[in-house]
């Protein structure tokens, strides 16, 4: 499932919003049950270009439609991010 024009801006916005990281979260999952999230520390993910980036994530988009799984700035080809709090 790719990631919609209308899902892109309200992930944005969930993810920019004034409150935990721990509720961000929470709230895009609940949002976004099919979507995979994946969390992990910004040490892990150093070497790909960032979606969304604030004060304290960094967010990339995750594409696992073919068998190796890759990061994409394509929302149309994402099927879930990856949260890297840094």
């Amino acid at each position: 499932m790719a990631i919609s024009t209308e899902a892109v801006e309200q992930i944005q916005a969930l993810l920019k919003a004034e409150k935990t990281t721990a509720e961000r979260i929470a709230e895009l999952k609940k949002a976004f049950p099919t979507l995979s999230v994946t969390r992990c520390d910004a040490s892990d993910v150093d070497a790909e270009t960032i979606w969304l980036e604030t004060a304290d994530i960094n967010v990339y988009l995750l594409d696992t439609s073919e068998h190796c799984v890759r990061v994409t700035n394509t929302p149309a080809s994402a099927t879930g991010l990856i949260i890297a709090v840094k």
